[in-house]
């Protein structure tokens, strides 16, 4: 597994830089993962335009009293996945904030499931609105969960 740096890039390190290509230098080790890469074990892997792809590892930290990977998990990938995938597409200075994901789950994450994959893809984009939808993958391809996030653009400058 690839050692990776954590944090928050600077204003100035980004500031015109598109939302594709701070990502792409998130996963190139030119600016960190994100905190909460490090706390949830997964990271961004991929991204193309209105496309982004994280991959995780559901160790023993993240079980429910059930002894299964909490469903916060996979819903924080698939927000993580459908919000950088909206991000993807954004022009230099402009953010965004999630303003809902909805998730559905198939199948229990265990320890045992092994890496997975959660693939963003954007379905619609407005200029205020984006709307992506994700899938959360076990090795095999099998969907462990999927679901929809809806971004609002946040202004360049804001």
């Amino acid at each position: 597994m690839k050692n990776h740096r954590y944090g928050l890039a600077s204003p100035a390190e980004v500031a015109r830089m598109s939302g594709r290509e701070v990502l792409q230098a998130i996963i190139d080790g030119r600016l960190p993962q994100a905190p909460i890469s490090k706390t949830l074990s997964f990271w961004l892997t991929e991204v193309g335009d209105g496309f982004a792809v994280f991959e995780g590892e559901p160790g023993p930290d993240l079980l429910n009293p059930m002894a299964t990977v909490h469903g916060g998990w996979a819903l924080t990938l698939i927000d993580s996945a459908g919000g950088c995938a909206g991000h993807s597409l954004l022009p230099a200075g402009a953010a965004y904030a999630t303003v809902e994901t909805k998730g559905n789950f198939s199948r229990p994450v265990t320890p045992g499931t092994g890496r997975v994959r959660a693939e963003g893809r954007v379905l619609s984009q407005g200029r205020q609105i984006i709307s992506a939808e994700a899938r959360v993958l076990a090795k095999d391809g099998r969907v462990l969960a999927h679901g929809v996030s809806t971004i609002l653009v946040l202004a360049v400058g804001r």
